[in-house]
């Protein structure tokens, strides 16, 4: 049996377009796929049929489902654009609307379904479609130009996992009230953040010292933090819970791992200096915590760094090229720390064994970098908080390892922002009876709301990120 894709403009296209041609198809045992380009804002409404509070728009979708089970059709998706209207309508050129959208990035879309179901047949419009709707017309050009899409591919093992998690509708949700250009990520493949885990694993088993404690200390917290975001992902995006894991209970348990991890290194520190607070630019000042300071600032150090992480996923590669920066900075302190003539002559506490994690940071760099070619604008996977709760927590505990805290607050002051920006709103919010400071937090959503494309604000933020980091390498010898 064969897959059919059928290509539509609009919800409700199947009535009067292709509803036979895909029950015919399903009844002869075919796999039928219906892809809709627009959400259907606009059109003839009945009075009295839309229920109080709903838009044309929602009723247009639920009966697409609805229509979808009746005519046998598998699989529904939705690309997320906005409704053009009829030729020469104003709405042709409203923000994100099919007409003015850009055909290879929304080629490339299709593309990847097609790709997902090695489908044989698609179906579009024909070039004299009597209805002048300008998106029917951008469904028929798009139709076309996706036999001309190429595909680029670093990694086999990515694009894999990508159609896997295509496979099974592990899709990313998209809020309504958010920035409406995040409307066409709807779908988007999520939890791409366990190839990067998957990659570290390997590395660390391969090259990596296994008799090292620290080496085994920060990978099972990566791991352990990762699986409380995969079930979070999992929930959200297959049981189709909105709210995923109850924020109770993912603070609960990430709370129990970053706990964990700092009572381990608090009890088994054998040097007074694996205690300290170490403050940059300056030779001899230290703050000795002893061991209950040293397991509470931990526990904030790793708990933090991890949520903050996931608040700035929240633009594509917004998040993994600072991880990234930021982890490579990491490894060059870790080495130092490790080493006893480099830590001496810089003035840095030597931390035996400490080395290693140079070699888990590397790992993190690279699988981060290996991921960004996926999740660069515009984004064919999401890392989800399987990754976002994972590498947070990663970078936190090597920076408690490694005496850095403080550093790792400046080069990671990306994500001190991001995390800052939603505490204020929240606080404020509550305290003045709904007013906001920002248009939305996290911060980087204020910008998109202030008119920066999504791209500036990813850019502009990734070389913010850079100053920060060379700042703190900076703190290896200006003391």
């Amino acid at each position: 049996m064969s897959t059919v894709v059928c290509f539509h403009a609009h919800p409700d296209d199947e009535c009067i377009q292709t509803g036979g041609t895909m029950a015919r198809a399903a009844a002869d045992g075919h796999r039928v796929v219906l892809v809709v380009a627009t959400r259907g804002e606009h059109g003839e409404v009945v009075p009295d049929v839309l229920a109080d509070g709903e838009a044309l728009w929602q009723r247009r979708i639920a009966e697409t489902f609805e229509a979808a089970q009746i005519l046998g059709v598998q699989r529904v998706e939705f690309l997320g654009y906005v409704d053009s209207g009829m030729m020469g309508d104003p709405a042709n050129t409203a923000p994100y609307a099919f007409w003015s959208a850009d055909v290879d990035a929304a080629a490339r879309r299709l593309a990847a379904i097609l790709s997902e179901e090695s489908a044989e047949v698609l179906t579009a419009y024909g070039v004299r479609d009597r209805w002048q709707l300008v998106d029917r017309v951008s469904a028929l050009y798009l139709g076309g130009s996706v036999n001309g899409v190429k595909y680029r591919t670093m990694a086999v093992t990515g694009s894999q996992l990508i159609r896997w998690l295509a496979a099974k509708k592990i899709g990313q949700a998209v809020r309504d009230d958010g920035p409406k250009s995040h409307l066409t990520k709807a779908g988007t493949p999520t939890m791409g953040g366990a190839l990067i885990l998957i990659a570290i694993g390997i590395t660390m088993l391969l090259w990596g010292d296994l008799s090292n404690r620290y080496m085994w200390t920060v990978l099972l917290v990566t791991l352990g933090f990762g699986a409380v975001g995969w079930v979070d992902d999992w929930k959200k995006v297959v049981h189709r819970d909105p709210k995923g894991l109850a924020s109770r209970w993912k603070y609960l348990w990430t709370s129990l791992i970053a706990a964990g991890a700092a009572v381990y290194l608090g009890l088994t520190a054998d040097a007074a200096v694996q205690l300290e607070l170490i403050v940059p630019f300056f030779k001899s000042v230290a703050y000795p915590l002893g061991a209950i300071g040293f397991i509470v600032l931990s526990y904030f150090v790793i708990n933090g760094t991890s949520h903050s992480v996931n608040l700035t996923d929240g633009l594509d590669g917004l998040a993994i090229m600072p991880t990234v920066m930021v982890s490579a900075a990491l490894a060059i302190f870790a080495y130092v720390a490790g080493h006893a003539g480099f830590s001496k002559y810089l003035g840095l506490p030597y931390i035996p064994g400490a080395g290693e994690l140079a070699v888990f940071c590397g790992a993190m760099a690279g699988a981060g970098l290996g991921f960004l070619w996926f999740n660069a604008y515009p984004a064919e996977v999401f890392m989800g908080d399987v990754g976002a709760l994972a590498l947070g927590a990663a970078m936190g505990t090597v920076a408690v390892i490694v005496r850095q805290e403080i550093v790792l607050f400046i080069m990671g002051g990306l994500f001190v922002a991001e995390a800052m920006s939603v505490m204020v709103q929240v606080l404020y919010f509550k305290v003045t009876g709904g007013k906001r400071i920002f248009r939305m937090a996290p911060l980087h959503h204020h910008y998109e709301l202030g008119g920066w494309k999504e791209t500036q604000v990813v850019v502009r933020f990734w070389i913010i990120t850079i100053m920060l980091v060379l700042f703190g390498l900076s703190t290896l010898k200006l003391r």
